[in-house]
Order: structure tokens, then C-alpha cells, then sequence
């Protein structure tokens, strides 16, 4: 599912796929709602600092992309936005709550390992086990659709490999700090075409679906 979304789209449309989920009395959230929910201090990574009139732009661009929507029903005093990405009745994708739990994870926070994952979902998801996270992961990357997440070459000294989300715009793609010597270098390059070959083969895919 080729999106190509910005850094700031991303944190918004992650921030309602998360607060659907955690405070679902709370949902569709206002304007205010989102902007606070984007720039929380805890579970965010990065930290950002977006401004309402930022906010409001983000939401008027995913709306126009049919991934969110906008309501404002008799006697609602403001607007109030969903998601429409996943599970709605718009939309012919569709996720289980571990799914959910990766994917809003992987849009908040980038890319992380099944440990991280784990340890991060508990109020999204309750995983039994790293092994149950890897076989979500593993279902995202190999569905029928187009594949959401993909696996990015491990770390020189890490014992566990990263995943990402397919959704973020290519030139936003994560690159390894620091200096890189030539192993390092190379794991990086071939991370970088993984994730080029994964994009074109979700937008080929698209470009061969029946409903295209």
C-alpha cells in the first residue's frame, strides 16, 4: 500500500489509530485532541512540537487521501476526526488488534524490534511473547494486499533485526548514525534497496489489483 506520507502525517494518523484503541471514550478526537496527542513527551519518538495550524494542515491532507475523516454532527461544537486507514467501513483494509497494535507502534515510535514492540503495546495489544510479535510481523509483511512492514538488516552487534512500516515518504527513510566502516556501510545500503524493492512491489501490486 504505496502512501508516501510525511513524517508529520505519519504522527497524526498514528496518534488516532492509537487513541481509537486506548481511550475509545475519548474518539474521534477535536483538533485540540490531536495536536496534544502528537506532541506527548512519552511513547513518541521523536519528541515533536507541531503547532495547531500544522496539525489542522496534516488532517486536511489525510482527509483529501480518504484516510481520515471528519465529523460534525447537530450539537458537536467542533470537529471531530477518526482514522479511516484500517477497520472501517471505507476501507477494504483489514487488521486484527495485533496488526493494529504493530502498525500504530511502528508510526509512532519508527522502527523497533519484536522486543521493543512487545514491551511497548501493552496498552494496545497484549502480546503473550516476542514469538507472538514476530508472527504478526511476519503475517504484515507477507499479505495478500501489499505488504505493510518490512524487515530492515540487523545491526553490526545487535541480536535482533528492526522493522518499519511501508507508509513514510522514501526520502525519510532512517539511516544508521554515527561513521559507518565498510560492513556497516554496506548493511545500510542494502537496508536502503530492501526497503526501495519493498515500496515498488507494494506499488506494483496496487498498480495489478482488480480494483485498480
Amino acid at each position: 500500500m504505496k502512501m508516501a506520507l510525511s513524517a508529520q502525517a505519519l504522527r497524526v494518523l498514528g496518534c488516532l489509530m492509537e487513541k481509537q484503541v486506548t481511550t475509545p471514550e475519548q474518539y474521534p478526537l477535536s483538533l485540540n485532541g490531536v495536536v496534544v496527542a502528537c506532541n506527548q513527551k512519552s511513547n513518541r519518538e521523536p519528541v515533536m512540537e507541531l503547532s495547531e495550524s500544522e496539525v489542522q494542515d496534516q488532517l486536511d491532507q489525510l482527509e483529501k487521501r480518504h484516510l481520515i475523516t471528519a465529523s460534525s454532527a447537530a450539537g458537536q461544537r467542533v470537529v471531530k476526526y477518526g482514522q479511516r486507514f484500517c477497520n472501517s467501513a471505507f476501507g477494504a483494509l483489514k487488521l486484527n488488534s495485533a496488526e493494529v497494535a504493530i502498525i500504530t507502534l511502528l508510526l509512532l515510535r519508527g522502527p523497533q524490534t519484536p522486543g521493543e514492540l512487545r514491551t511497548r503495546s501493552g496498552r494496545l495489544h497484549d502480546f503473550s511473547d516476542v514469538s507472538d510479535v514476530e508472527q504478526t510481523l511476519e503475517a504484515l509483511m507477507q499479505r495478500d494486499d501489499s505488504a505493510q512492514v518490512m524487515r530492515l538488516a540487523r545491526e553490526p552487534g545487535k541480536r535482533e533485526s528492526r522493522f518499519m512500516h511501508l507508509l513514510g515518504d522514501e526520502s525519510e527513510t532512517p539511516q544508521p548514525a554515527g561513521t559507518l566502516d565498510a560492513q556497516d556501510e554496506l548493511a545500510a545500503r542494502v537496508a536502503t534497496l530492501e526497503i526501495q524493492v519493498a515500496r515498488l512491489q507494494a506499488r506494483l501490486d496496487q498498480l495489478l489489483s482488480p480494483e485498480s
